[in-house]
């Protein structure tokens, strides 16, 4: 009969899956996040019993969220490890490389204007997923100015004009901040 803490650790492993190690840090880290943030942002109700607090079931799921993170990052790190973790990283990373693209162009609209950030990123998104001849080019151009004539003037959605139109005379700033 194998010893008991050695029967606790068969129980723990398993077949790991490339991501598995890196997925159960961050998870980790991220539950340890709302736990450490829990206090500050949510207030006990005055004169409530404990068990009818608003804040018990959200407290009960984070302090869950971080054993439960805790004993999947024990188990990933107490099964044997499979090679291409580090492939598996890196498309990971990919997807937050597009979306710190959309949070640039997010940023950048207040300065450069709704037409020109929309089209330099169409153009840069298009070079990026590695169509770069000048046909895609020039659909990528389209498609941005499509995509500003169809929010801004077809549906009328309100996108604030770009600092950079401040630098166009009146008549061509107006029109800019109406309709492009």
């Amino acid at each position: 009969m194998t010893p008991l803490p050695n029967r606790i650790l068969k129980m723990f492993r398993r077949d790991r899956q490339r991501g598995d190690f890196v997925f159960a840090v961050a998870m980790l880290v991220f539950s340890l996040f709302l736990l450490v943030s829990f206090p500050s942002q949510t207030t006990p109700a005055e004169f409530t019993a404990w068990s009818a607090q608003p804040t018990l079931w959200p407290g009960i799921a984070v302090v869950g969220m971080v054993v439960f993170s805790a004993l999947n990052l024990l188990g990933s790190v107490m099964s044997p490890r499979i090679p291409g973790r580090l492939k598996e990283l890196r498309v990971w990373l990919g997807f937050a490389e597009f979306a710190g693209w959309f949070i640039l162009y997010v940023l950048l609209v207040p300065i450069l204007g709704y037409l020109p950030m929309s089209i330099l990123m169409a153009v840069a998104l298009v070079w990026r997923s590695g169509y770069r001849s000048k046909r895609m080019m020039l659909v990528a151009v389209l498609m941005g100015v499509g995509t500003v004539l169809l929010f801004k003037t077809g549906l009328r959605v309100n996108v604030p004009g770009g600092a950079l139109y401040e630098l166009f005379p009146a008549g061509i700033r107006n029109f800019f901040i109406v309709y492009l």
